[in-house]
C-alpha cells in the first residue's frame, strides 16, 4: 500500500489535487496552522541555547539543521526556552515531533550538522550520560525523542577533514556517531554541490550544499575549489570557517544558511578566512538569509550582503554578543542593496537590546520561533513568529506576504 509520503509526492508530481489557497491562515493569538502539502516551512527554533532550524519540504520530508545546546552562563544568555527543565535538544526534538504530526511522518528524515560547536550540536557539560559512552545533548538528545534517518556532518565517517578537534564537544559527537554506526545507523559526510543528499530534487525544490571545509561549489556539477589552499604555512584552520553552507530553492524562492561561516580576515592578514563571501556569491540572490555566526563581529560582511540581497534576515541569536552592531547596521543598510527588508531574531539579551537600541527598534521581531512559510508554487512567502514560552506554538506576529524572486 502506498505510504502517505508517496501519495503526496505523486499528487505534487502530477499537479492533481485541489488548489492550495494563498490566504493568510495564521492569526496572532491562535496556534500555528499545520503545514500543507506542496508548501515549504522553515522553522528557526528558539531555545535560547543555540541554533536549530527545521525544514519541512513540499513532499513532507524533514531536515533538521543543527541542534545546539550551549553551556553558556545565564548572565550572558537569553533565558532557556520554554524553560531550563530539559536539555535544549529535548525541546528541539519535541518541536520536531509536533511538526511530524502535520506530515504524518514517523521520523526526522535528515539531520545536518553545520559544524561541531556546542551551540550547534550540543555541549556534553549540560547533557546526561548515555550507556553507549556519550552524553545526550543537542543532536544526540534529539535522537532520543524522534528517530533520525540520516545524519550529515562535515567529516563522517573517518573525519579526514581540516580542523578536527579534540575538545569535549568534538569527542562527544564522535562517540555519538560511532555508537550510531555500530548500530547500523547512517552518518554521511556532506557532498558539496549535491542537490540530492537530503532527498530527491525535483518539482523546483532542492537543498544544495554550497560550501564545507573551505571547499566551495563552482556552480558546475559537483566541482569545488579550495579556499584554504592559499593560506600560509602555520595559519591555523579553526571550526567556524569549515561550516557547511547551503541554499534551499522552491520555485522562485531562495534561502541561504551557513552555520558560523566568517568573513573577518584579521584586517587582511588571513584572506583565506573569508569563506562567507565566496559562499554568498555562488549562492546568488535570495529571499531569506540566516545571518552567519549569529551576526557576530566576524560575519555578515558587506560583500555577503550585496551578493545575497535578502528581503528578510533571520538572526539565530541567544548571547549578549549577538548580533554585532555593525552587522545589524549592514542588514538594515539600503546603501549595500536597495529596497525594503525585515530583520528577525529568535531572541535578544537585555544587554544587546540596550547596546543596539537604535537598530533593534527597526527590527520586525526579536523574540520567538521564526517560521518562513513558502507558498506551494514558490512564488511568495510569509514569516510567522510564535511564542517559545511553552509548547502551544501560539502566533505572536504575521509578516508579509512578499513575492519571491524579485
Amino acid at each position: 500500500m502506498p505510504t502517505r509520503r508517496r501519495l503526496l509526492a505523486l499528487l505534487l508530481a502530477s499537479g492533481a489535487g485541489p488548489a492550495i489557497a494563498q490566504e493568510t491562515r495564521d492569526r496572532p493569538g491562535a496556534p500555528l496552522s499545520p503545514w500543507r502539502p506542496g508548501e515549504v516551512d522553515i522553522h528557526h527554533i528558539a531555545t535560547g541555547r543555540g541554533d536549530s532550524a527545521l525544514v519541512v519540504g513540499p513532499d513532507g520530508r524533514t531536515v533538521l539543521i543543527d541542534a545546539g545546546a550551549s553551556a553558556s552562563p545565564a548572565e550572558s544568555s537569553t533565558p532557556a526556552r520554554p524553560d531550563a527543565s530539559r536539555n535544549a535538544g529535548d525541546w528541539i526534538g519535541r518541536y520536531v515531533r509536533r511538526r511530524l504530526r502535520d506530515t504524518g511522518g514517523r521520523r526526522l528524515d535528515h539531520a545536518l550538522v553545520t559544524h561541531i560547536h556546542p551551540d550547534h550540536v550540543g555541549d556534553p557539560a549540560v547533557g546526561t550520560a548515555d550507556p553507549r559512552g556519550y552524553a545526550r545533548t543537542g543532536l544526540s538528545a534529539v535522537a532520543e525523542v524522534v528517530p533520525i534517518g540520516v545524519i550529515v556532518d562535515r567529516g563522517a565517517p573517518d573525519y579526514a577533514v581540516p580542523a578536527v578537534g579534540g575538545d569535549p564537544t568534538w569527542l562527544n559527537h564522535r562517540r555519538f556517531v560511532a555508537a550510531r554506526l555500530s548500530e547500523g545507523g547512517r552518518v554521511e559526510r556532506v557532498r558539496v554541490g549535491d542537490p540530492e543528499q537530503c532527498g530527491p530534487a525535483g518539482g523546483g525544490f532542492e537543498i544544495r550544499p554550497l560550501i564545507a571545509n573551505g571547499e566551495v561549489w563552482t556552480g558546475v556539477g559537483r566541482a569545488t575549489r579550495d579556499l584554504f589552499a592559499s593560506r600560509a604555512p602555520g595559519d591555523v584552520i579553526d571550526e567556524n570557517p569549515c561550516s557547511i553552507g547551503l541554499r534551499l530553492s522552491h520555485g522562485r524562492f531562495r534561502y541561504f544558511t551557513g552555520g558560523d561561516l566568517v568573513s573577518y580576515t584579521a584586517d587582511g592578514a588571513l584572506p583565506w578566512r573569508d569563506v562567507e563571501t565566496a559562499a554568498a556569491r555562488i549562492c546568488g540572490r535570495v529571499d531569506v538569509a540566516v545571518a552567519p555566526h549569529h551576526g557576530m563581529f566576524d560575519a555578515v560582511g558587506a560583500e555577503m550582503a550585496r551578493a545575497l540581497r535578502p528581503r528578510a534576515w533571520v538572526i539565530q541569536a541567544w548571547h549578549a554578543a549577538h548580533p554585532g552592531m555593525l552587522q545589524l547596521e549592514r542588514m538594515l543598510n539600503a546603501r549595500l542593496y536597495p529596497g525594503p527588508r525585515e530583520v528577525f531574531a529568535t531572541g535578544l539579551t537585555e544587554a544587546s537590546r540596550i547596546t543596539n537600541d537604535r537598530l533593534v527598534r527597526r527590527m520586525a521581531a526579536s523574540d520567538g520561533h521564526v517560521i518562513v512559510r513558502v507558498a506551494a508554487d514558490g512564488g511568495s512567502f510569509r514569516i510567522v513568529v510564535t511564542s517559545n514560552r511553552d509548547e502551544t506554538d501560539t502566533v505572536t506576529g504575521v509578516h508579509g506576504p512578499w513575492r519571491a524572486g524579485v
